[in-house]
C-alpha cells in the first residue's frame, strides 16, 4: 500500500508572531515544531506499510526551512520526503494550501491513501484534510481514531464524533485525518536517523506539480484575515461569601439592580 502524509511545520506556539502588512504567521527565523497530530497519521502510514507492504511518503508545503520536519519523518521510517516551496505560495489560505497539496499528489502519481493530522496548532481549523478530499476528488473519512480493515474492498474506519463514533466503510483511494486515540507514534532508530540527515528531500515549485498561480498564494486565496485584535478586558466579578442561599438571593439582587433580570 502505498500512502502519502500530508505533514505540517508550525511556528513554536510560545513564540507565535503576526506580519502586521499581510495579517499572515510570520514563519521565517521563528523556532518551528512538526505539527503535533501529524504524528499520528505518520505512525499509521508507517504501521500500514508493515502490515501490507508499499512505500510512504512525506508531502509538505512550505519555506525551505521546512526540510526540517520532513528529516523528522524520515527519522521515522518514511521513505521519501518532498518540500512543495517557493515565493508564490506564501500566505495561502487552507483552500489554496489543500489545492497546492492536490496538485502535488497528482504530480507524484497518486496512492493509495492520504493520510493528515486533524488539524494543525496555529490555525486550528481542521479544513486542509477535507479540502484536499475535495480537491482530488475523493471519499474522506476524519477525525479517524482506529483504522479496523484495509483491503481490495476499500477500508472500515472508526471515526469520533459528537456523540461518541462512527464506523464506516470508504472506498479506496481515500483521504482520512488522524486523531490522537490512533495509535501511539513511535520513536526514531539509529539507522534512520542517520538516514534522515543524509537523505535528499525532492523539491517541487507550482511549475512541477501544474499548479494555477491565480489558484495559490495570498492572492489566490479566497479568505483572508482582515484585522487583528484582542478583545477588551473584562472586569473582574463579585464573589458572594455567604452560604449558597443567600449567595444566590444576593446575586439574583445585584442582577436586577443592574437591570439583568
Amino acid at each position: 500500500m502505498n500512502v502519502i502524509v500530508c505533514i505540517k511545520q508550525v511556528p513554536d506556539t510560545t513564540r507565535v508572531e503576526i506580519d502586521p502588512q499581510t495579517n499572515t504567521l510570520v514563519r521565517e527565523g521563528i523556532e518551528s515544531v512538526l505539527n503535533p497530530l501529524d504524528s499520528y497519521a505518520i505512525e499509521e502510514a508507517l504501521r500500514l506499510r508493515e502490515r501490507l507492504g508499499g512505500r510512504v511518503t512525506a508531502l509538505t508545503m512550505g519555506p525551505p526551512q521546512a526540510e526540517a520536519a520532513l528529516r523528522e519523518v524520515l527519522a521515522l521510517g518514511a521513505d521519501e520526503a518532498v518540500l512543495l516551496t517557493g515565493r508564490e505560495f506564501a500566505g495561502s489560505d487552507t483552500w489554496s494550501t489543500s489545492y497546492a497539496l492536490a496538485c502535488a499528489v497528482r504530480a507524484l502519481g497518486g496512492a493509495d491513501l492520504i493520510l493528515c493530522g486533524r488539524q494543525a496548532i496555529d490555525g486550528d481549523t481542521a479544513q486542509v484534510g477535507p479540502e484536499l478530499a475535495v480537491h482530488l476528488g475523493l471519499p474522506q473519512a476524519v477525525c479517524v481514531r482506529r483504522i479496523l480493515q484495509v483491503g481490495p474492498g476499500g477500508a472500515v474506519v472508526e471515526c469520533l464524533t459528537d456523540a461518541g463514533h462512527d464506523v464506516v466503510r470508504i472506498p479506496l483511494p481515500a483521504v482520512m485525518t488522524a486523531v490522537k486515540e490512533l495509535n501511539e507514534p513511535r520513536r526514531p532508530n539509529l539507522e534512520d536517523l542517520h538516514r534522515s540527515r543524509v537523505a535528499c528531500i525532492r523539491r517541487l515549485d507550482a511549475a512541477a506539480v501544474g499548479a494555477d498561480r491565480d489558484e495559490i498564494g495570498l492572492d489566490g486565496s479566497p479568505t483572508r484575515v482582515v484585522r487583528i485584535f484582542s478583545p477588551p478586558r473584562r472586569a473582574g466579578g463579585r464573589v458572594f461569601e455567604e452560604d449558597l442561599d443567600a449567595g444566590v438571593e444576593a446575586a439574583l439582587r445585584l442582577m436586577a439592580s443592574e437591570g439583568l433580570l
